[in-house]
């Protein structure tokens, strides 16, 4: 076979390839990245493609090499990689829309890089532009409670939109709380009812990770273009940037270019903007122009909820006891809550043994041990208090009523069971009650949990929540 002959034949291995990857990513993917590819050489087993920057270079490979290779290797099964360089003579530049000799020699098709019409064939996959989406992170698997009830409630109203109703739509609370999960829920969502929009996602980290390879690269044009032309940017723990001047003066000029043009910001971060340390004084200010949701910390209810629902997305059941008993022993953040119940359920899954409160304190041994510390009395009252639905001034009160009689007596019982104090210690800490009080409360409580499984049940789960 003659030179000639293999350069057409892989002239028209790489137009099929070409071919294929625009009707798999789409119109506007293969115009903004693809169509930048042009075909160098193929040496030995492996094939050479050049791209005019790092930038595009960089996104490439993070995104299509794979795919990239499997129809290389469906079209010739002799290859093995693709290798992608940066070669900047491979296109003259969107000035004159030329190319050079040696890539139109290679690759006639090969165009200036175009910025894709609103009006273009387009997928949700092709308008989707940063960090990986996690398909459990929707709006349908969100837990909603007190404590994020406004966020989300913004945060869908932002995704179901047409047009913009407050901007930006800044989310700030501790690690843990949902910020990450409302923020890939927006972007599903789009990608699902418009999926017309462009949308960015990324963490303010690879924000200024891409902005400073620009800067290095001598490429800021294509960096400025990539993200001013959006429909939705959304920037994850922005405070990542405070006291980084040159990526906030770049992060300040990319925001306001897209508030003026009306189209959406959505911002996290851990704190208010107000409280932001190392961000200038006029960043706060934008950043907190339109509708500031923070996430409290989360409450039992909807802990016990979040479980709950966890559980039954996986299919597998979990004794309420030891719901109950995660909801009130874990409370740090939900990423922490949800691990704890991954780790007894595979651990049931895989040792064989079912899901008890003694096999969950043995698996999290460690996890629980974290937040071990002295048991007090107020801290019994309160617990108990809650889990039997009473005020903690009933622990003091001389109301005599079994609803709040008994409920004291079992925080009594924990009382010396749980701590070093004395009867007449624990007794003053009742209201000034006399220490036989406390005794027959200890009786009583003994005498139920032998009659009453139940009963003996609740004691058990709420000396386990205290103890650790």
């Amino acid at each position: 076979m003659t030179v000639q002959t293999q350069n057409e034949q892989i002239q028209s291995q790489w137009a099929r390839v070409r071919g294929k990857l625009r009707a798999e990513m789409g119109e506007t993917a293969y115009r903004n990245w693809l169509k930048k590819l042009t075909l160098l050489q193929v040496r030995g087993q492996e094939v050479e493609l050049a791209v005019p920057t790092r930038f595009v270079r960089d996104w490439i490979i993070s995104h299509y090499q794979d795919r990239l290779r499997t129809l290389w290797q469906a079209e010739n099964p002799t290859l093995r990689g693709v290798e992608v360089i940066v070669d900047s003579n491979c296109l003259a530049g969107p000035a004159d829309g030329k190319t050079t000799a040696r890539a139109a020699e290679m690759d006639p098709s090969v165009a200036a890089p175009e910025i894709a019409r609103k009006d273009s064939a387009e997928t949700p996959a092709a308008n989707f532009f940063g960090a990986a989406l996690d398909p459990r992170l929707t709006f349908e698997d969100f837990v909603v409670g007190k404590s994020n009830e406004l966020a989300y409630a913004a945060a869908y109203r932002v995704a179901d939109s047409k047009t913009v109703p407050f901007n930006p739509l800044f989310l700030y609370g501790g690690v843990g709380l949902g910020k990450t999960h409302l923020m890939h829920a927006i972007a599903w969502h789009i990608r699902k009812k418009s999926p017309e929009r462009r949308v960015i996602y990324l963490s303010a980290e690879k924000f200024m990770y891409q902005f400073v390879r620009a800067l290095r690269d001598k490429n800021t044009m294509a960096f400025k273009e990539q993200f001013r032309s959006v429909d939705v940017l959304m920037i994850d723990d922005v405070q990542f940037i405070s006291g980084k001047d040159s990526t906030q003066e770049e992060f300040f000029h990319t925001f306001n270019a897209l508030v003026d043009q009306n189209r959406q910001v959505v911002i996290s971060a851990d704190k208010s903007p107000s409280d932001l340390e190392g961000m200038e004084e006029r960043m706060k200010s934008r950043l907190g122009w339109g509708l500031v949701a923070d996430i409290h910390p989360t409450t039992y209810e909807l802990r016990l909820g979040i479980l709950q629902a966890k559980a039954e997305r996986m299919k597998i059941e979990t004794p309420p006891k030891v719901m109950e008993f995660l909801a009130h022993k874990i409370t740090s953040n939900v990423r922490e809550l949800e691990g704890a119940l991954n780790r007894i359920m595979a651990h049931s899954q895989l040792v064989g043994r079912p899901i008890t409160l003694e096999t969950t304190q043995e698996v999290l041994h460690d996890l629980l041990r974290a937040n071990d510390r002295r048991v007090t009395i107020e801290e019994i009252q309160k617990r108990v208090a809650e889990h039997f639905n009473i005020k903690v001034s009933d622990m003091h009160s001389a109301r005599r009523s079994r609803a709040v009689a008994r409920p004291r007596q079992v925080a009594m019982y924990l009382a010396k069971q749980l701590t070093p104090r004395s009867l007449p210690e624990i007794g003053r800490k009742f209201g000034g009650r006399d220490h036989t009080t406390v005794m027959h409360a200890v009786r009583k409580v003994d005498e139920l949990r032998a009659a009453d499984a139940s009963f003996a049940e609740d004691v058990e789960l709420l000396r386990r929540m205290l103890e650790g």
